[in-house]
């Protein structure tokens, strides 16, 4: 017969850091009850493990990993957390933080968070309970990050493509802003005087510098900006698009913001049976596999994603290492202007 829960409360009392043993009192359980629930060192039924992650959560317990790591019990681990799996970028940032991990023969924990923030510190909390020594993370757009909360000082957080607001974790940027501008400016000098700018949400950090660089472009060229930021949702950019080539005075040129608007904004073209560039010009944030080889070849802003998670990665690794131990570190990578035809260019 399971024990008598306690009345607990979330934190105990005195301010001292929840211990197991304050876990095992919330569910009800033996200490070791818990500890292989943890560690997964043997089996314990479902009901009473549902009990103990209850009480975990409940409770915010994280295991004690400078203590761990004093008695020599190192995880050789290391945790990635990104929005989701499909965005080639978040990907192949993914990998390249995977093959630096190899490089330290550390194994990679991965999680994504949806873009949710409430889902990215589940996330983070779970990679701790697994005892991962560091975590590289694409932070979540949706809402304020609680990555800089005291429940995760306990260990070394680099973030990529995305800073964490309002902290002082480490950072991997690009250079979005400047990209954006690059691109839009390589359009005006092709001659057009109404160009699109098609992205996802606004509150995405890339998406609002991206959109901040076009922005600033146009105004330079004393153009109108016009920008759309629904370019995930592949029936609201068709739409879009039908709407605004329908105008009297049409917009001649679009910037997609990123891969995904990319493709959506392709399709849409398609569907409209419109011909890229003869009557619409093209240019996407993000180069991908098959962009060269399409007709015409796209014209991108090519990010240089696999050095984003090398850097990352090595950064974290510094931390781990105690190579670097002073002030966050910011990085901000370059990106380059790939031209090829989709422009209006007829490079060789």
């Amino acid at each position: 017969m399971p024990k008598p829960t306690s009345n607990l409360s979330s934190s105990p009392s005195n301010g001292r850091p929840v211990r197991m043993r304050d876990v095992a009192e919330r569910a009800g359980v033996g200490v070791m009850t818990v500890s292989r629930v943890l560690n997964g060192t043997a089996h314990v039924a479902d009901e009473t493990s549902a009990r103990v992650y209850r009480a975990l959560k409940d409770l915010q317990y994280q295991p004690n990993l400078m203590a761990r790591a004093l008695r020599g019990h190192r995880s050789r681990s290391i945790g990635v957390i990104v929005p989701y799996l499909y965005d080639p970028f978040f990907a192949s940032c993914a990998h390249a933080i995977s093959e630096i991990a190899k490089q330290h023969a550390y194994t990679v924990l991965l999680a994504t968070s949806d873009e949710n923030c409430a889902t990215e510190t589940e996330a983070a909390r779970d990679l701790l309970r697994r005892q991962v020594e560091g975590i590289v993370v694409i932070p979540a757009c949706d809402g304020r990050s609680h990555l800089s909360d005291p429940e995760f000082h306990s260990i070394p957080i680099v973030a990529v493509d995305r800073p964490v607001p309002r902290s002082s974790i480490d950072r991997v940027l690009v250079e979005n802003q400047s990209g954006a501008v690059l691109a839009t400016e390589h359009l005006i000098r092709h001659g057009h005087r109404h160009i699109c700018f098609i992205g996802l949400n606004d509150k995405i950090y890339t998406m609002h510098a991206r959109a901040t660089g076009y922005i600033k472009a146009m105004q330079a060229a004393k153009l109108r900006p016009e920008c759309f930021f629904n370019g995930g949702d592949e029936a609201a950019t068709l739409a879009f698009l039908r709407y605004v080539l329908a105008r009297p005075n049409p917009p001649t040129a679009v910037l997609a913001a990123n891969g995904l608007s990319s493709r959506h904004v392709l399709r849409a073209i398609a569907t409209l049976d419109i011909h890229v560039p003869e009557e619409i010009a093209f240019i996407g944030f993000d180069d991908f596999d098959l962009a060269d080889i399409l007709r015409p070849a796209l014209t991108v802003v090519r990010q240089p994603v696999q050095r984003a998670g090398e850097e990352a990665a090595q950064l974290l690794f510094n931390r781990l290492e105690a190579k670097s131990n002073g002030p966050a570190q910011k990085l901000s990578l370059p990106v380059e202007l790939v031209i090829r035809r989709s422009c209006g260019c007829h490079p060789s």
